[in-house]
């Protein structure tokens, strides 16, 4: 081996990026509640903006999603959020929501 990297194999290997999804909300609450827990590491100045964009992650273990929330500068009551990932748990309000149903459930199979 001469100590070079054969370049066609680094580019057929690159990592695989997360899907990124934005929506645009419009109220007068930074931090809308989606039904699942998030824990903030970090804020920025954005260039051309009024206000800062604020970093967010998931508290569940093993999940990986991260979120951006940002208020427009030009329509200050709208709120932009981009999630990147998916969640590989439930939502913790759904199952909150659900589980008395789901015991109901089970509670009424019993006698079919």
């Amino acid at each position: 081996m001469n100590g070079l990297v054969d370049s066609s194999r680094d580019i057929n290997h690159k990592k695989m990026k997360n899907p990124r999804y934005a929506f645009r909300t419009r109220s007068d609450a930074d931090i809308l509640d989606d039904g699942y827990r998030w824990r903030k590491y970090g804020q920025k100045s954005v260039k051309n903006s009024l206000y800062p964009r604020c970093y967010y992650r998931c508290t569940q273990h093993m999940c990986n999603v991260k979120k951006q929330v940002q208020r427009l500068s030009k329509e200050a009551n709208m709120v932009e959020t981009t999630y990147e990932g998916i969640h590989n748990h439930p939502c913790e309000e759904l199952m909150q929501t659900l589980t008395p149903l789901l015991h109901q459930m089970q509670f009424l199979s019993k006698f079919t």
